[in-house]
């Protein structure tokens, strides 16, 4: 039986390479690895802590350098999560992490929207683009990406994201990159609401004019902040596995999804870096069903949530209704 269609929005593209490609790209780059075969290197993938998350993130971004590498990387997810049954994902990318490493901010966002085109070509999976600002830098950067996000536009880019560190870096200096991308027609959806509080997530939805928030899941300490979100519907993108891996929720049964769903909170449901926090898009609905929040549901906010244009979100709306007829 084929696998219920699910959407995801929020899965970082550097986090899915898997340890066989990863090695690949690493021998093709001449970037030495501290693994002698892809065997090894799973060992070392395997999740232990936080800081080991981000060892595992430097490794491999490192590796990562050519506008092949950053095609195989969407198409190498694209079609793990097509056999877990996506039918539509929005693919994060860091293109400054890229560009500082010695590509082009063209070659990164070519690359990166070659990888969709070929990815929907190759597995019939929508695949659409929002770009990452790491917070950590310079206001400056965040322009810069939210200018070639913009340009790239009509190759797929549909939104301008914010990541990194959370607390210690909140979202107000970022406020004239996120401008640009809306004048420029693009979503906003940053992180918010993952380690850091309430106030994170107001300069989100107030200064950043989020449209969706990544994670979120620090919501239910202000009242103010779910009436916003139930108001007007703006989706938060859970990663129940990753919450719990970060340690930004102590245990899947302490996961405030529940109580998310219950206050009227659209949740899509997705997998953050599923390659280093051991996931996949399956286990991750599953990890939500057992939380109280079935697969139509979270497909459904997912299709809320999604910046695609209107033929394909009629396309997904044909996929939603699928779940009434079973």
């Amino acid at each position: 039986m084929a696998p219920e269609p699910k959407i995801e929005l929020h899965v970082h593209l550097e986090g899915s390479v898997l340890p066989e490609s990863l090695f690949e790209m690493a021998n093709r780059n001449g970037v030495g690895l501290p693994a002698a075969d892809a065997g090894e290197l799973a060992e070392i993938y395997r999740f232990r802590d936080f800081e080991h998350f981000l060892e595992l993130w430097s490794m491999t971004t490192v590796a990562i350098q050519t506008d092949r590498d950053f095609r195989q990387v969407v198409t190498d997810y694209a079609e793990q999560a097509a056999s877990h049954g996506a039918v539509y994902i929005e693919g994060i990318f860091t293109p400054a992490e890229r560009v500082s490493a010695g590509a082009s901010w063209d070659e990164v966002f070519a690359g990166f929207c070659d990888g969709a085109q070929q990815a929907n070509e190759l597995f019939g999976v929508e695949v659409r683009l929002t770009c990452d600002i790491p917070r950590n830098l310079e206001p400056e950067v965040g322009l810069r990406t939210a200018e070639y996000a913009v340009k790239y536009r009509d190759r797929g880019v549909v939104g301008l994201g914010l990541g990194g560190p959370e607390t210690d870096y909140p979202p107000e200096p970022f406020e004239r990159a996120f401008l640009v991308a809306k004048e420029g027609g693009l979503g906003s959806v940053p992180h918010a609401g993952e380690v850091a509080g309430a106030a994170s997530m107001r300069g989100a939805i107030e200064v950043l004019r989020a449209d969706r928030i990544r994670h979120g899941i620090r919501a239910l300490e202000d009242a103010g902040i779910v009436r916003e979100l139930v108001d007007r519907q703006i989706v938060c993108d859970v990663c129940p596995v990753s919450n719990v891996c970060t340690g930004a929720v102590g245990s899947l049964e302490d996961h405030p999804l529940p109580s998310m769903l219950e206050a009227g909170i659209p949740c899509s449901i997705s997998t953050d870096d599923p390659a280093m926090f051991g996931t996949n898009l399956g286990r991750e609905y599953e990890v939500a069903r057992q939380l109280g929040c079935s697969a139509e549901t979270a497909f459904r906010s997912g299709l809320l949530g999604a910046l695609c244009d209107e033929r394909t979100r009629r396309k997904l709306e044909a996929f939603a209704d699928s779940y009434d007829r079973n």
